[in-house]
Order: structure tokens, then C-alpha cells, then sequence
């Protein structure tokens, strides 16, 4: 039997409807369907960086009857989530989405998958430095299409980051249309439009090295 990696236990409380970790799923699933929602007459483009086992996406997307608009491509590194992935992808027939193994810290990885639509940036922001936040915030208009949604999380540890973070964003020409910090936990999920043009990918630089 393969021993798990890490990152495959890191999943083990989505199990736990109740855990923090369900819950901050729930909400970024609720926000990629009402984003799917609001743009239902369009063909769209999905990257997700460090996806992880895709469950918001592919979650979302399952149950959906229009994933025929939507194509997607999701960054993940750990061989036993890309696997995972891609057996989730492929139990509900979404044939337009990619799981490419690849270090989303490169911006060579998103060749070929962006400019995109929506940019989930799910899981990120807590496992990289502080100076990395602001690098990769700073790239997001390289991977986003015109009027691209980004949907991001971060926990709010001492120190909370998340108010530079939202600064950031501002900064790179994003405005905020969601931002979520429950009193009982510490995570928090972001939503913000790009309302600056889009920059071309340069797909030379790093812009994040993961800590764990």
C-alpha cells in the first residue's frame, strides 16, 4: 500500500461537514456557481492554482448541466491529488477539464491555460511567505482575462495579513465584490473583479515557493 502524502491527509476533514476546512469549501463553491451563474450565456475559462483534489471546482461543476461551456485547468503538484483529481474529473464526465501537474509557482505552468475567466487562488495564500502573497497578487492580471473574477482564501492568524492582502488587490486593479471572516474561525474567503486591463503572461518568473 502507497503511504499518503501530507497534502492527501491535509484533505481528510472535508469528510467532516462540520470542520472549518467543509465550510470554507461551501463558501467558495457557492461563489464559482453564482459567478457560473451570472455569466450563463458565455463559454469560460477555469485555472486553479495548487488545486488540491479540485473539490470546489469539480464539485461545482458535477452537478451542473452547462460544464460543456466551461473549460478548466487545475495546477496541483502532489501526485496522489492529481490522481485523485483527475478520477473525480473523469467520474463526472468533464471532458474540458485539465489536471496538469505542475508547481503553480512558476508562471511557465499556466502556458496554454490562461488568460482566464475565473483564477481560484484556493488554499495559496496560507502556505507561502508574506512577500510572496504581495508577488503572486501583484502577477494576477497575467493570468486574467478581461473582467476575470479572482477567488481567493487566507487564514487570519496572528498577524492577520488580510487587510494588506485586500490592499494588494486594490493595488493590481481588483475591486472586492465579497469578503468573508466568520467570527468562529479563522479563515477568510475573498471574491474580487479585475477592473484594470489584463497584463500578458510572462511566463519567465516565480512567484511563489510553497513553506510546507
Amino acid at each position: 500500500m502507497t503511504a499518503r502524502t501530507p497534502w492527501q491527509v491535509w484533505h481528510e476533514p472535508y469528510a467532516d461537514e462540520a470542520s472549518p476546512l467543509s465550510r470554507r469549501l461551501r463558501l467558495a463553491q457557492q461563489h464559482i456557481a453564482a459567478w457560473l451563474d451570472q455569466r450563463s450565456a458565455e463559454r469560460l475559462t477555469v485555472v486553479s492554482a495548487c488545486a488540491g483534489q479540485g473539490h470546489d471546482l469539480i464539485g461545482v461543476l458535477a452537478s451542473r448541466p452547462d460544464v460543456q461551456r466551461v473549460r478548466g485547468t487545475l495546477l496541483e503538484y502532489d501526485p496522489g491529488n492529481v490522481a485523485a483529481a483527475r478520477t473525480a474529473a473523469d467520474q463526472a464526465g468533464l471532458t474540458k477539464i485539465v489536471i496538469r501537474r505542475a508547481d503553480a509557482g512558476q508562471l511557465s505552468s499556466y502556458a496554454g491555460a490562461v488568460p482566464a475567466d475565473l483564477v481560484l487562488m484556493v488554499g495559496v495564500f496560507g502556505n507561502i511567505s508574506d512577500a510572496d502573497v504581495e508577488r503572486t497578487v501583484a502577477a494576477l492580471p497575467q493570468l486574467c482575462a478581461e473582467s476575470a473574477t479572482v477567488i481567493w482564501t487566507r487564514a487570519r492568524r496572528d498577524p492577520d495579513l488580510t487587510p494588506a492582502l485586500r490592499d494588494w488587490l486594490r493595488d493590481a486593479g481588483f475591486v472586492e465584490h465579497a469578503f468573508h471572516a466568520p467570527d468562529d474561525v479563522q479563515f477568510s474567503v475573498g471574491v474580487h473583479r479585475l477592473d484594470s486591463p489584463p497584463q500578458p503572461l510572462d511566463p519567465t518568473g516565480t512567484i511563489f515557493t510553497f513553506l510546507r
